[in-house]
């Protein structure tokens, strides 16, 4: 029963399965003293996955390789999306105060126990708008945590299910990212990290399991469409915010305690232009 089809994966979940259980009772939402006993160890210093987990994906470009990719990283455990609450209190602790959470647009560290829909609280931010392509908050791309991440209510609110793009103005708690009538654009420190969630989403939703094929394209005005844009400013943005440390030990804690799935554009930011 240990590790015959994949000896690294399976000796991961076997020693995450009580972390999973946790996860999946409705007391996902506890009080901020259970989501405290939550956050225990939460830096990894260097990537702890077998590089043979992308094996298939090997000499591959184009669409042979986001097939490839795909076929890869969907085999993964699923959340609800109660559960991503204490998740997020995990894969986005502060690394400087364990009580905390950083908030993605804003750079803000948030007190773990403010999670919720009033003025001051961080909610739970869809980086691929959940409006685009209508997959909601339903188990699956509604709850994927390599795009689900901790801010502002404000904020979050003023991003709404925007396209990303360059340009537009300030806002209070802005943290340096901007917005107009179309579109936002993330402060500098982590428009890769949009970008690798963005292009993560396309691999991972092909139409295949349910779920609508999500696709990145350069426009600003998706809609409900399951696309996401703008493609061309991704690229660019992905290229000159390489993954920081935050970003990868976040791939590392999502891979080995939550999903058992990686973003593949954080271990091979190659793969962005072999693939698009």
């Amino acid at each position: 029963m240990l590790a015959i089809r994949i000896p690294r994966r399976k000796a991961v979940a076997l020693a995450t399965a009580a972390v999973l259980a946790g996860l999946a009772a409705p007391a996902a939402t506890a009080t901020p003293a259970a989501a405290t006993a939550t956050t225990t160890t939460t830096t990894t210093t260097a990537a702890s996955y077998d590089p043979a987990y992308y094996d298939a994906a090997a000499g591959k470009t184009g669409t042979a390789l986001k097939s490839a990719l795909h076929t890869i990283i969907s085999d993964q455990t699923k959340l609800s999306y109660s559960a991503v609450w204490n998740a997020l209190k995990v894969t986005d602790q502060d690394p400087n105060n364990s009580n905390n959470v950083i908030l993605l647009y804003s750079g803000i560290s948030r007190s773990k126990s403010l999670n919720g829909g009033d003025v001051g609280d961080w909610n739970r931010e869809h980086v691929w708008a959940k409006s685009h392509g209508d997959f909601g908050t339903s188990t699956g791309p509604g709850t994927d945590l390599h795009h689900l991440r901790p801010e502002d209510v404000q904020v979050n609110s003023i991003r709404s299910n925007k396209d990303f793009d360059n340009g537009g103005s300030s806002f209070t708690n802005s943290g340096g990212s901007l917005t107009d009538s179309n579109s936002f654009e993330p402060r500098d420190a982590v428009k890769g990290d949009v970008a690798r969630m963005i292009l993560y989403m396309a691999v991972r939703y092909e139409g295949t399991d349910g779920w609508p094929d999500l696709e990145p394209n350069d426009s600003v005005t998706n809609g409900s469409n399951p696309y996401h844009g703008r493609l061309s400013v991704l690229k660019q943005w992905h290229q000159e915010d390489p993954p920081s440390a935050f970003e990868k030990n976040r791939n590392e804690v999502i891979y080995n305690s939550y999903q058992h799935n990686r973003n593949p554009f954080i271990d091979h930011p190659e793969w962005v232009e072999a693939i698009w």
